[in-house]
């Protein structure tokens, strides 16, 4: 079988759908030449985006005690993973945090709530600490926590809230086997809220539970039609105690793949390399920079990451730059003393997370 990997350029660039059979065998096919595909998929990325890499920090403002069971989550009522429970922080913790992530170029600081969602009062003092971390610092500020009706979306958008993270994190077909206290169609109702309140959206996938191709493609093409700007790209990350595992489908070049086809299929969107990017790309994480244009530092809520030295370097390197912000200095931007409280600490997990001090 053969590839036309101009048209895939070129109808990406003319904004045109990515057929869901064509997608599917650029996922499958053993007859894809990786590069030509990622040359494909980098047209689009250059076009929209250039050579700038977003960076993102997320901030587990209040980790465990949720009462969802997402089987992914080491955070679940279910799991039996280690982790550190704690409720929300305190805001100077928060904003101390926020001042940090500036400094070092981060784009966006992700504050990151579990449970299933907050309460009107809840809502309101999330909306205070957003608004404060937008005074004070040139950062946008994304929100995850959980599920989000109109009068809440309401509250932070008039709080200054630039996004809301709700992922997809597989398709409706799939979803019943991941989690069974809400549903697909709750996660879709929290994004158009968002969406009718004036608040950009952020939602993703996560590759690696069982699924099959056809709901990696369905994800894609249901972001497409819910006009999501944001999309983090997430890698199974296996944690020992949680009910959904490593299937053993990823290698780095189906995670490189994926990264490719989320961008053919959403061309102007910011695709990020997101949680598992280190362990499951592992040696073509350079190469995940053509077709994505933003990635997480430090951690992924629970679990470790690359330090933002080393992510840095990988981006110079390959010949892209941090966007960074008005507080960043990249002469000066004293990475070796970079580390978010929070950002990645919580499981107790030798493998992928630091010992606790």
């Amino acid at each position: 079988m053969t590839f036309d990997y101009l048209r895939l350029a070129q109808d990406a660039l003319a904004g045109e759908a990515l057929d869901r059979d064509l997608a599917c065998q650029l996922l499958d096919s053993p007859d894809v030449e990786l590069l030509r595909l990622v040359d494909a998929a980098w047209q689009p990325r250059r076009h929209h985006f250039g050579r700038k890499v977003m960076v993102h920090v997320l901030n587990n403002v209040q980790n465990g005690l949720c009462p969802e069971d997402c089987g992914y989550c080491s955070q679940n009522r279910d799991s039996a993973a280690a982790i550190r429970q704690y409720p929300m922080k305190s805001e100077e913790e928060i904003f101390a945090e926020a001042e940090q992530a500036a400094r070092q170029g981060a784009s966006r600081y992700c504050m990151v709530l579990s449970g299933r969602g907050p309460t009107l009062a809840y809502t309101k003092r999330l909306a205070e600490v957003i608004a404060e971390v937008k005074r004070r610092y040139p950062v946008e500020v994304c929100l995850s926590a959980g599920l989000v009706d109109d009068e809440k979306a309401k509250l932070l958008a008039e709080a200054g809230l630039d996004r809301l993270n709700h992922n997809l994190n597989t398709s409706e077909r799939h979803y019943p086997k991941i989690c069974s206290t809400h549903t697909h169609a709750d996660r879709v109702r929290t994004l158009e809220a968002a969406r009718r309140n004036g608040i950009e959206t952020c939602s993703g996938l996560i590759l690696g539970m069982g699924e099959e191709t056809l709901d990696v493609v369905d994800v894609a093409l249901q972001l497409r039609e819910l006009e999501v700007p944001s999309i983090p790209v997430n890698f199974l990350i296996p944690i020992e105690g949680n009910q959904v595992t490593d299937d053993g489908s990823l290698t780095p070049e189906r995670c490189l793949r994926a990264l490719c086809v989320m961008r053919l299929v959403n061309p102007k969107a910011e695709i990020r390399i997101a949680g598992g990017r280190e362990g499951n790309l592992r040696s073509l994480q350079p190469l995940a920079l053509y077709p994505a244009n933003s990635l997480f530092v430090e951690g992924y809520l629970t679990t470790r990451g690359d330090a933002a030295r080393e992510t840095y370097a990988m981006i110079r390197d390959a010949g892209f730059e941090v966007e960074g912000n008005a507080l960043y200095d990249a002469d000066d931007a004293g990475l070796d003393a970079f580390r978010i409280p929070g950002g990645g600490d919580e499981l107790l997990k030798p493998e992928i997370a630091r010992d606790p001090a």
